[in-house]
């Protein structure tokens, strides 16, 4: 077994960040539909978290935002003229459409990619599928700048693969690492990738929901676990419960979260709970390690609850002195049920032992908590060597970054501010004086 670590690389909040309440089946993301928003306080509040942990010795990175709003989408769909032009005639003829142009989703970075370490793939380098994220429109453009991004950050061609998208087509419907949860003894060893699906394209039998979309599909989780070589002794395909995507739940990182040997799961997350368990164990025990479930009846805490606290939209990590953390938001301290259940849960001598609370409101009233904002990137200490430094949280980054964002991010955007032009170029400003700090020349296209 191999010294590694975890990072957690964390999406810096772009300066345009808005609620425009695009994602249908993400509650929260509704519930604020075309309130003002505040992205200096955003993305100060992601800093400010990235910090903290790396502070406590937790690797930390981030992924930069994406350049926004997508003009090259805006003239694709017919609209013309000067880039104030197009935004205006956007902006009349159809707000919905500027709003996807200009969308804060990518800040989400579990949704990203899906991320193998080297010690679970055939040729022992670190494997990344970039998530075409075809089920929405203002997410589906993502996966161009996230496959530049994670290019520029792992280059090194015998350390990295950074695959395209799965083709974009609802068969292949793929949301990242937000389905995706690895178990493993420790970093370093080898593992057991699990994938978590809502559907399945080519079995119409197979369980769906009916109100809201399943954004993942079966085929797309073989083909990530084909295209990353995966042993499949040490991997699991297990489906969502189509009742909890009714409920609000539209990945499995809002009902379930995993690390180490410990999954951390509310009783109605999948489809067949026993099940999935036994061909947990089943993987596990090929690796030597045992499962240890720590499960969350619904009598303790219901779904709904589950979903406006996003408890389980944690982030799990393993201490350096032992045990275990869980990262929540402040909404899980303000939800009755799920702040006595936390309670119990760290005086329960089990493996879960502290609680490490942050605010994110701003993130949380557009429907991404901690596990949300961050992907997680096994990498030995070679690897992690190899890859971009310059996007590797510090003091001396942290302290460069925090007057960025006081320079160029508003403290207020309502949805009539993406039609006004100055926006969009102090959104492009911030990006060119972004690859400066970052050393990240050309990261992005903005001509």
């Amino acid at each position: 077994m191999r010294n590694a670590r975890e990072f957690n690389f964390d999406g810096l909040v772009g300066p345009s960040h808005n609620y425009a309440g695009l994602s249908f089946g993400n509650v929260a993301s509704f519930n604020n539909v075309r309130s003002a928003s505040n992205p200096r306080q955003a993305a100060l509040q992601g800093l400010a978290k990235m910090r903290a942990l790396a502070a406590r010795g937790f690797a930390q990175g981030l992924l930069p935002p994406q350049a926004r709003p997508n003009f090259r989408l805006l003239r694709r769909l017919g609209f013309s003229g000067t880039d104030a032009d197009v935004l205006a005639q956007a902006y009349r003829e159809s707000p919905v459409i500027l709003a996807c142009a200009y969308s804060a989703s990518p800040m989400w970075t579990a949704n990203a990619a899906t991320v193998s370490p080297s010690a679970d793939t055939a040729d022992g380098r670190v494997h990344f599928t970039a998530a075409n994220l075809n089920n929405k429109l203002h997410r589906a453009e993502e996966h161009v700048q996230a496959t530049r991004t994670l290019r520029a950050l792992f280059a090194n061609p015998d350390r990295f693969v950074v695959h395209d998208p799965l083709p974009s087509t609802p068969a292949f419907g793929d949301e990242g690492a937000a389905n995706h949860t690895r178990f493993a003894s420790a970093h370093g060893a080898s593992g057991v990738e699990f994938f978590v699906y809502g559907r399945v394209e080519f079995d119409p039998s197979a369980p769906a929901p009916v109100k809201y979309p399943a954004r993942q599909t079966l085929e797309a989780s073989q083909a990530v676990a084909r295209l990353h070589g995966l042993d499949a002794a040490r991997t699991v395909f297990a489906s969502q419960n189509p009742a909890v995507i009714d409920q609000g739940v539209f990945h499995n990182d809002v009902i379930a979260v995993g690390n180490g040997n410990v999954l951390f799961y509310h009783d109605q997350a999948f489809a067949d709970e026993a099940a999935t368990l036994d061909l947990l164990r089943r993987a596990l025990g090929v690796t030597g390690t045992d499962l240890r479930a720590v499960r969350v009846d619904t009598g303790v805490v219901p779904v709904a609850d589950a979903v406006a606290s996003y408890l389980f939209n944690s982030q799990l990590l393993s201490k350096l002195d032992g045990g275990m953390a869980l990262v929540v938001p402040h909404e899980c301290r303000e939800t009755a049920t799920v702040a006595r259940y936390l309670e119990q849960l760290v005086a329960s001598g089990g493996p879960i032992d502290e609680l490490i609370e942050f605010d994110l409101r701003q993130s949380m009233r557009n429907g991404g908590g901690p596990a949300c904002l961050r992907l997680r990137v096994v990498l030995t200490d070679a690897e992690a060597a190899a890859m971009h430094q310059g996007v590797l949280m510090t003091e001396d980054l942290y302290a460069r970054l925090v007057p960025w964002v006081e320079r160029h991010y508003r403290d207020r955007v309502e949805p009539k501010d993406l039609a006004d032009p100055q926006l969009a170029i102090e959104c492009a400003a911030a990006l060119e004086d972004l690859e400066r700090i970052l050393g990240l020349p050309g990261l992005y296209d903005l001509a």
